[in-house]
């Protein structure tokens, strides 16, 4: 069967893909069989099968078709809801347990693109940015709480600092990062699918799964065949699409949205951002942007709760990254593109066990996902092996269904996110 090429994209025209893998024909048994050849799924499986576990991983399209090869590429400390809202989740020690893990998901790539050779375009640095008198404050108070409850310093820029580094007059300040820092998402997903062939992995692609049959040997069926297993990983996250309705429920299918200008040649894209850093705005509704390798800039931070693409978008995204950068009123963008993430209803990560425990899962990523996923796959694979205590503590945060059910979750929390867009304009 001939495999379609990647959703269009300034990721996809820029990387080379893997040659195809099979699609699953019959049966197969093996040790851990994982759903999603995406970031989680293919940490879970370098982990395994360096340990020499049998693994097979079950793709519905291709190696990091889904969010993983669309993403924004900010690769940040952290996790969706904030250091206080797990502390509310979960205690001070826990919380801080979660956050230095955390900093572990983001050297974690560093290690795996030294060990395996992965060209991703890495840069380091990444920076939030203040639009508002009340942003400043917030970022002083947050400054503080890493430094003194996380020892995690950062660095405070004020205007002038942070204007001689980024040229947009948009900002008052900035807290910059200089361990964090961005790469090119589907190239790195592309690395760690070549690193987790090399190993033994068994990876079939255009092999969605349709069904999840639980029980002391976990089965998970396609159209064309079923595997069985000692232990089942669950890696779709926003994609799983009704395998496990439970975990369904707990989540928000949400669209974001990236766009790349044409290459603006070294000089002028190094003039708008002269230190090569990412950086995020501090709004609800934010924007985010970096510089890419071959000079263009990838500016996102659209959303859409629907599977419709927003209505005028390109419009809407050009006149953002306009008001960031006035400089480039001639500048429009040569891709446009979008994915899915899946957000919980607490923004917090929902990773744990289900049944007897042998099917693991992780979801909830909301929109902090590309040093966290490599951290999920690592303590899922821990977890596999017999050593669950990470795992553990992640299982005490407690998640709530999206209220609603499926007819009334998108209309609820759209409504939700026109007041967080209203409170960005107003305060």
């Amino acid at each position: 069967m001939t495999q379609a090429p990647y959703p269009p994209s300034w990721y996809a025209a820029s990387a080379e893909p893997l040659p195809a893998q099979p699609a699953l024909e019959g049966d197969l048994d093996v040790d851990v069989a994982i759903l999603g050849a995406g970031y989680v799924g293919l940490s879970a499986a370098i982990e395994l099968a360096g340990a020499g576990y049998s693994v097979a991983v079950l793709e519905a399209e291709r190696i990091g078709w889904g969010a993983s090869g669309r993403n924004g590429g900010q690769v940040i400390f952290g996790f969706g809801c904030g250091e206080s809202k797990l502390v509310s989740l979960l205690g001070k020690d826990d919380a801080r347990r979660l956050f230095d893990w955390s900093v572990e998901g983001v050297d974690l790539i560093h290690a795996r693109r030294e060990r395996f050779g992965i060209d991703c375009d890495w840069r380091a640095g990444h920076a939030h940015v203040a639009i508002k008198p009340r942003h400043v404050r917030e970022l002083a108070v947050w400054r503080d709480e890493l430094a003194q409850d996380y020892a995690y310093p950062l660095e405070w820029w004020d205007r002038d600092r942070l204007r001689a580094q980024l040229a947009s007059p948009r900002y008052l300040g900035g807290l910059v990062d200089p361990r964090s820092g961005h790469l090119h998402p589907l190239k790195y997903a592309l690395g760690l699918g070549a690193a987790a062939l090399s190993l033994g992995v068994r990876i079939f692609e255009r092999s969605p799964v349709l069904s999840l049959s639980e029980g002391e040997r976990p089965e998970l069926r396609t159209a064309r065949g079923r595997v069985r297993c000692r232990a089942a990983i669950l890696a779709g996250n926003a994609l799983v699409k009704g395998v496990a309705p439970t975990l369904d429920r707990r989540v928000m299918p949400v669209g974001t949205y990236i766009a790349a200008t044409p290459p603006l040649g070294a000089e002028r894209a190094r003039a708008l951002i002269r230190n090569d850093m990412a950086v995020a705005d501090t709004n609800w509704a934010l924007d985010y942007f970096r510089l890419s390798a071959d000079h263009r800039l990838l500016f996102g931070g659209r959303a859409s709760y629907s599977n419709l693409e927003p209505p005028n978008l390109r419009w809407v995204m050009t006149r953002r990254m306009r008001r960031v950068f006035p400089q480039l009123a001639d500048v429009g963008f040569d891709y446009l593109w979008g994915g899915t993430i899946d957000i919980s209803f607490n923004r917090a990560p929902d990773w744990g066990r289900l049944g007897r425990g042998n099917v693991y899962y992780a979801q909830g990523f909301s929109g902090h996902g590309v040093a966290a996923s490599g951290l999920a796959g690592r303590v899922i694979a821990e977890a596999v092996r017999g050593t669950a205590e990470r795992l553990d503590v992640f299982a005490k945060i407690r998640h709530r269904d999206f209220p609603g059910g499926r007819a009334l979750r998108t209309p609820l929390l759209v409504a939700a996110m026109a007041w967080y867009k209203l409170r960005d304009a107003l305060w």
